[in-house]
């Protein structure tokens, strides 16, 4: 009785969450297994321990101190929930060519713990303020961690929580490293169960986005409104044309897509988040030409140990010392103590008719270069920078979503179509862009502010005060 109560809770451990309560993840039944424990007790994934989820959003909301590693786990086990809940219809549609319940599970399991794993530190910015430089994204890391670094591991995993594999069944590195490069090309190379599941992973509701927005929301403290992970989940299936959405689960899909358009404008681009960028946005090249040898796929033993930490803490030891990177570390200093650059002088959030005719398509320095030149010759030195935060909260054309793309199931007529979207997406803006206009302090708000809005109207702004 004793070994039939014992096997029951062998094999896996739980996970405390404040998300999503308890999670499960494997560990070995006998010496010598390798499941999920020895993935995420790896280096690669444990550094992501010390790489902070939001970058600079932590300094304005002081509670959002969680890492990306948090969120892996919880992408972890959302990817998990959506493989065992699609798994029949999955399997409806595929039929023999379909892999075994355990090994999808699985495969979606280890793609959502190390979706994040190329992450550098301040996220998402050191993608657009280093690695651009190189041509090269987080993803682009990602999937060379998985392949390189992490493949042994991954090849050696024969059970998810739910079961062992079938026979001869063993997940391809390559294949979990396929789905999370987000602008990556379709390849029909790809057995067809990886490419029908890839909107689970860059799609338009997933693993990784569910656990960040529910995540990060709880975290900052800030309230976004409901977000039903699970009815989402629950009507969500396969049909032969792909990833499909009943339509009793249409209201899960507004409420969630809303929620993350709050959290975009009110979380990660507040104005302070934002300001604080700009004057990182100053001095990291400098800041990783000291602190890095250059392109990360020829460092990858030093990118190991390229953290938020690691970066946070050698910068704060150049302010206790004298020499070359002075200058560098009292900017730093300024940064650590919090003492905020740049103020904002004016913020508006632009219209759909503004986006369509291009407004958008304009660069921060171009259009710091248009106000420049309408603002009268006494405050033409005005020290300021433009700042264009962009979000796209649904896909701007529903019918052609390309390897993201959705179908609606409407029970009334028994038809499966892309045309139902455009009904869901009615009142969701496919773009929004806010525009903010930066100062080094508050004197010249009005002038700033009415030049602004003039050069956003292509007008030829009346100045009305004194300069």
């Amino acid at each position: 009785m004793a070994q039939l109560i014992d096997s029951e809770y062998e094999g896996t451990a739980l996970i405390a969450d404040p998300i999503h309560r308890y999670m499960q993840f494997t560990v070995p039944e006998k010496k010598g297994e390798v499941t999920e424990k020895a993935l995420i007790d790896s280096a690669w994934v444990q550094r992501l321990r010390y790489i902070y989820q939001l970058q600079s959003a932590r300094w304005v909301f002081p509670s959002a101190e969680h890492s990306r590693f948090q969120h892996s786990l919880g992408a972890m086990h959302l990817a998990g929930e959506f493989a065992k809940h699609l798994y029949p219809s999955l399997r409806k549609v595929l039929g023999d060519e379909c892999p075994s319940a355990p090994f999808i599970e699985e495969y979606m399991r280890v793609t959502g713990l190390l979706h994040d794993v190329g992450h550098g530190p301040f996220g998402h910015f050191f993608d657009d303020n280093f690695l651009h430089g190189y041509n090269l994204t987080h993803e682009d890391l990602g999937q060379t961690i998985i392949q390189k670094h992490l493949g042994e591991i991954i090849r050696q995993l024969r059970r998810s929580p739910s079961g062992p594999f079938a026979p001869g069944e063993e997940l391809r590195p390559e294949d979990v490293a396929f789905p999370i490069k987000k602008n990556g090309g379709e390849d029909q190379r790809k057995p067809n169960w990886v490419r029908l599941l890839q909107p689970l992973t860059g799609g338009i509701f997933t693993f990784d986005n569910l656990d960040y927005v529910s995540r990060d929301s709880y975290m900052c403290g800030v309230a976004i409104g409901p977000i039903d992970r699970e009815r989402l989940i629950h009507y969500t299936f396969f049909s032969p044309k792909g990833l499909t959405l009943h339509k009793a689960g249409n209201s899960a899909l507004t409420m969630f897509l809303n929620a993350r358009l709050y959290l975009y404008t009110n979380v990660y681009y507040h104005r302070t988040t934002r300001a604080i960028d700009l004057h990182l946005r100053e001095i990291f090249p400098e800041t990783m030409r000291v602190l890095f040898p250059g392109n990360p796929l020829e460092h990858m033993d030093e990118y190991l140990y390229l953290t938020d930490w690691s970066l946070l803490e050698e910068v704060s030891r150049w302010r206790r010392n004298k020499g070359e990177l002075e200058a560098l570390a009292k900017e730093w200093e300024t940064v650590l103590h919090r003492e905020v650059k740049w103020k904002m002088a004016y913020d508006r959030t632009l219209s759909l008719n503004e986006l369509h005719y291009g407004v958008a398509l304009i660069q921060d320095t171009d259009w710091e270069k248009r106000i420049r030149s309408s603002l009268p010759a006494a405050a033409r030195d005005l020290m300021f920078r433009v700042d264009m935060a962009t979000q796209d909260p649904r896909p701007e054309n529903p019918f052609a979503m390309g390897k993201k793309q959705i179908h609606i199931f409407d029970p009334s007529t028994g038809e499966i179509t892309k045309e139902s979207l455009a009904e869901l997406f009615e009142f969701i803006p496919s773009k929004v862009v806010q525009f903010r206009v930066f100062a080094l302090d508050h004197e010249q708000d009005q002038l700033l502010a009415e030049v602004a809005e003039s050069t956003l109207k292509g007008q030829s702004p009346a100045v009305k005060t004194s300069v």
